[in-house]
């Protein structure tokens, strides 16, 4: 490990970066490339205090600061570069049963860019000044009671809420911002009947919400829901995105965690689904649950793992 002041005149740094999903496109791509990076050169020159190292990778994208933990973190606004970091409020193994199912809609680069977008938008909404001051600070609080108690009805419908007023925030945006497409709009209306159907997950009418739709700034939909749950959710997935063959039943590709048990809809969810039913228009499903921040994969060039060759060039 080097210290800054050590580092060899004239010499410099190859940086080889993979996504394995979508890149600018709504799915938090940046945060997780600027967290890798800061997180690998702070190892570099051994750094290793967590708070350091998440306000620096802010500098790069404003959510790259959560991306250092693992599990549900708050973004604390702070006063000032020191104090703007991350905090960590639960654990990734705090909450076991929670998973979480990204929609790939569009796997291609937005037309406006998250940075771009906000600035237009702080410029230009009045509706973004009011919820900055009067709705966000009491949300939060809300959200991080809900994340504590494990209260997933709670986190559920906070979510949705949210997801809602920061797209108006981007209607409201002169010229509008518009994100979401039509599918992501059949995905809210999708689970919203999963929420309102007849029998839910506890088998009683009008219960706790069964799923939880968030978008970013971009056509693609994260479905929060706990374990039990995942079956029925992807039943309905299928029943409205599933692409169409001529012969045999299809379902749609699930990257990720797989679940091998199959549920049959209740009529009033089959009848939905065939009324919202766009067939193939979801690319792909990540199915994933609470994971950690950044980890270090290797130490030696040329690894299996390792992007860069003995050399220090990039494996192509």
């Amino acid at each position: 490990m080097l210290s800054p002041g050590e580092w060899p005149s004239g010499h410099h740094l190859n940086i080889v970066s993979v996504n394995n999903f979508p890149t600018a496109a709504g799915l938090a791509s940046s945060a997780a490339g600027y967290a890798a990076l800061m997180y690998a050169l702070c190892q570099l020159f051994g750094i290793d205090d967590a708070a350091r190292i998440s306000t620096l990778a802010r500098l790069g994208s404003g959510s790259a600061c959560r991306s250092l933990y693992g599990g549900f973190v708050q973004w604390v606004a702070g006063a000032d570069h020191a104090t703007s970091t991350a905090r960590q409020l639960l654990g990734e193994a705090g909450w076991p049963s929670m998973r979480v199912l990204v929609l790939v809609v569009s796997d291609h680069r937005k037309d406006t860019s998250s940075t771009a977008g906000m600035a237009l938008t702080v410029q230009t909404s009045p509706l973004m000044a009011h919820r900055a001051a009067a709705v966000v600070p009491g949300r939060v609080r809300e959200m991080a009671a809900a994340i504590a108690s494990r209260d997933f009805d709670a986190f559920a419908r906070l979510t949705m809420a949210d997801s809602n007023q920061f797209h108006a925030v981007c209607a409201d945006t002169y010229p509008p911002i518009r994100y979401m497409n039509d599918v992501s709009w059949s995905v809210v209306s999708l689970v919203h009947r999963l929420n309102s159907s007849s029998i839910n997950s506890s088998g009683s009418k009008g219960g706790a919400a069964l799923v939880a739709y968030t978008f970013d700034a971009g056509p693609n939909a994260c479905l929060y829901l706990l374990e039990e749950a995942v079956p029925t959710v992807l039943a309905a997935l299928n029943a409205a995105y599933a692409p169409k063959k001529e012969k045999g039943e299809t379902q749609l590709e699930v990257k990720g965690i797989q679940h091998q048990q199959k549920v049959k809809l209740n009529k009033e969810m089959a009848d939905h689904a065939a009324a919202v039913a766009r067939p193939g228009a979801l690319k792909y499903v990540i199915s994933t649950k609470l994971g950690p921040g950044p980890q270090v994969l290797t130490r030696a060039l040329g690894d299996e793992v390792s992007l860069m060759a003995a050399d220090g060039l990039p494996k192509l």
